[in-house]
């Protein structure tokens, strides 16, 4: 399973050294991350540019189950959710692929409904998975490739950012 991690808010860095930490006690193997990347807030933008990785897991949960840990991590984590819907968070979480699975509920849409649109999830997903192919056939390379990179501060892909908060 390959989650999105991202922060803006209460050392972000720190947020997602901490997620990754709770990410493990919820994968059955070692929880394999990409480097940390900057990007600006999708929502007003005076807020804090966001801090973001992808994180691939492996668990027994079915895809509800899972949404309900990870709402839990982000809780423990200081997640307000009575905001609007692009506020600064401390975390979030959000499940991208589950394996070859695609579910759209009112709840939980699989693969996340923004991913492709999202250059802040694909470079750090290709950064793990270069060889991916989402359930719809397309490879990972050539989603990027669609996108405007712009955005994206990728002088940070190689950062020791994550080495940095521990």
């Amino acid at each position: 399973m390959y989650l999105a991690l991202g922060s803006n808010l209460e050392n972000p860095v720190k947020q997602l050294n901490q997620a990754l930490q709770a990410l493990e006690k919820l994968s059955t193997v070692p929880v394999i991350h990409s480097d940390f990347y900057i990007s600006k807030a999708l929502g007003p933008q005076s807020q804090p540019n966001y801090i973001n990785a992808v994180a691939l897991i492996q668990t027994q949960d079915e895809a509800f189950t899972l949404l309900k840990k990870l709402q839990k991590i982000e809780d423990n984590q200081g997640r307000n959710r009575n905001v609007e819907r692009w506020a600064a968070r401390t975390l979030d979480l959000d499940i991208l692929l589950y394996d070859q699975l695609i579910l759209g509920t009112p709840s939980l849409t699989i693969p996340h409904k923004e991913m492709l649109k999202r250059v802040f999830v694909l470079c750090p997903l290709y950064e793990i998975a270069p060889n991916l192919i989402l359930p719809d056939q397309t490879d990972i390379k050539s989603a990027i490739d669609k996108l405007d990179q712009a955005g994206l501060n990728t002088n940070l892909q190689r950062t020791h950012l994550f080495n940095q908060a521990k």
